[in-house]
């Protein structure tokens, strides 16, 4: 019975301390699809992302962002010519999950705690 429960407690640990599965090199570039919610109103976005530059579109609006790789799976974002004070504020993404198709992320502005998440889809460039 002693034996059971050390081999028991020995393997939540083992499990409990495995890492998620994370190829975040798969994403350093690409064109990507995100959803989001805007006043309640369900909505989508795109992403085209190079080695050193990403362009946002979402709502009509295009924004463009320097990109730099700190790891294989955090970058910061520097916004190309912010139009307002918040977007002078770099962005620290850190990729926390991948598939074969999307990732799972937070985020937040550099030296702020408060995180957010979300999952953004690879897919084709379509034009």
């Amino acid at each position: 019975m002693k034996n059971i429960f050390l081999l028991v407690t020995l393997s939540i640990i083992i499990l409990s301390c495995q890492q998620p599965e994370r190829n975040c090199t798969d994403f350093k570039t690409g064109f990507f699809k995100f959803n989001y919610t805007e006043k309640g109103v369900e909505k989508t976005g795109y992403i085209l992302r190079s080695e050193n530059l990403q362009i946002e579109t979402y709502d009509g609006k295009t924004d463009s962002s320097e990109v730099r790789w700190i790891n294989d799976c955090e970058v910061i974002f520097k916004t190309i010519n912010p139009k307002r004070m918040v977007d002078k504020n770099d962005i620290h993404l850190k990729i926390l999950t991948t598939t074969d198709s999307s990732y799972t992320f937070e985020y937040s502005y550099v030296g702020e705690t408060k995180k957010q998440k979300g999952t953004v889809t690879k897919t084709k460039l379509t034009k």
